[in-house]
């Protein structure tokens, strides 16, 4: 059967919210707190490492056969990025234990500060070798779920990196398993600052203002409203006098805490500093998080900032869909401020809701960002032609190796037509950079 695109820009828009958020409420976008109960780790949001998938992808449709996958990846887990990430969080348990206020706990906590801090120098932003292994596994498992790609004698894989050494060692550990599974294949890696335009792309003027505008017209105060520090303090701190006058930034500094607590997953071993906290303030801490993340890069025109990705991912297609003796792939390897916001403006699954009635403060009921862009995060997109050569090209999404829906009526399952979905994009990205929406 023939589909058709909804017609304009704000009622598709409309209709897809709803339709999104009734499918995200069927996946189970509703249950973070349950699912952060059973993982606390997930509460790490763009520290949770990576997460094989365990679902079964639904076959192929027949007389189609898959040809050709378009990616964009987040590296793999890495070490924090700033020394400040650190060193705050020591300086405050260094001058605690000068001043004879720690408790046991307290002084355990700085003795494995200590260590963290030593293991870091010299090391800030670089993968782990966890972030590698993820990339392993994910470039193993394309070359297993689609050997019609990746596995014959004319493949050929066109693999590039922004200029950050995690991007380009997170994407030759996925080159790896690609040449070991076909050493036939044509495998090309490539980094330069001329792709970065559209793999790591500057916020143009209207985005920046338009984002300054998103934080103005809500809430910023969620890290009073859900964060509160002084049981956190009272177990770290016997002096409660030292607490009350020398830890003035009490909210600030838990936080930078929560964050080395969530990358510890990054490493092995693995070290939890998890009993440090209860559940629920992991949970309020992830809240705050979560509605920060959204408003910066899900929310109103933020995934428009990566309109030339989505260019680029069209136009490379456009080399490709007619070519009917092409196998291959595009890896495009980067990081979650450019996944996230183009998994919005792709409109995959529940990626891209309205902010809920009741406020941002449920914003947990509908959108959780540990689904979207964890360590080693990756959107696939899956070209399918007809055997016969007579018909329309189908594509299929996964986001992070699990099928996701896209802003049409499927023609079969999770399957879409490409013609109808290239037309769309196009629209909506002419749209905005016409002043159309």
């Amino acid at each position: 059967m023939k589909t058709t695109l909804r017609g304009t820009l704000g009622m598709t828009l409309l209709l897809l919210v709803a339709c999104a958020t009734a499918s995200a409420q069927e996946a189970g976008w509703t249950r973070a707190r349950e699912e952060i109960h059973r993982d606390i780790r997930l509460s790490a949001s763009n520290f949770t490492a990576y997460q094989d998938p365990v679902d079964t992808l639904t076959p192929t449709p027949p007389g189609y056969e898959p040809f050709y996958l378009t990616h964009y990846g987040r590296h793999g887990s890495r070490w924090l990025l700033e020394k400040s990430e650190y060193a705050d969080a020591l300086g405050v348990m260094r001058r605690g234990h000068d001043a004879g206020a720690l408790t046991e706990r307290g002084e355990l906590l700085l003795r494995q500060l200590e260590d963290i801090y030593k293991e870091a120098e010299g090391r800030r932003g670089e993968l782990t070798s966890v972030g590698e292994q993820q990339h392993h596994r994910i470039g193993k498992r394309m070359a297993e779920l689609f050997p019609e790609i990746f596995c014959q004698p004319e493949t050929q894989v066109d693999a590039r990196a922004t200029v950050v050494i995690r991007c380009i060692l997170s994407m030759t550990a996925a080159s790896e398993e690609l040449a070991a599974a076909n050493p036939q294949a044509r495998i090309h890696n490539d980094v330069s600052r001329t792709f970065q335009y559209y793999l790591n792309a500057d916020w143009s003027d209207r985005a920046t203002a338009d984002n300054s505008a998103r934080k103005r017209a809500v809430s910023l105060n969620h890290d009073t409203q859900f964060i509160n520090p002084e049981r956190f303090w009272k177990q770290l701190f016997l002096d409660a006098n030292y607490r009350d006058t020398k830890l003035s930034s009490r909210r600030e500094v838990m936080k930078k805490l929560f964050y080395i607590c969530g990358n510890q997953q990054s490493h092995e071993p693995y070290l939890s500093l998890y009993d440090l906290f209860t559940e629920e303030e992991c949970y309020d801490l992830w809240r705050c998080e979560n509605i920060s993340w959204y408003v910066d890069y899900a929310q109103g025109t933020a995934p428009f900032t990566q309109a030339a990705l989505l260019r680029n991912i069209i136009a490379t297609a456009d080399t490709i869909v007619d070519n009917k003796a092409f196998r291959g792939a595009t890896l495009r390897y980067g990081h979650e401020v450019c996944l996230l916001p183009l998994a919005a403006l792709l409109e995959l699954g529940g990626c891209y809701p309205e902010v809920p009635a009741e406020g941002l403060d449920t914003l947990d009921r509908v959108w959780a960002n540990f689904r979207i862009f964890p360590m080693g995060c990756n959107i696939q997109l899956l070209f399918y032609r007809p055997v016969s050569g007579k018909g329309d090209v189908l594509v299929k999404a996964l986001l992070n190796e699990r099928e996701t829906t896209l802003p049409a009526a499927p023609v079969e399952g999770p399957y879409y037509s490409w013609r109808e979905l290239r037309a769309y994009y196009l629209k909506k990205l002419d749209d905005y950079e016409q002043g159309n929406l």
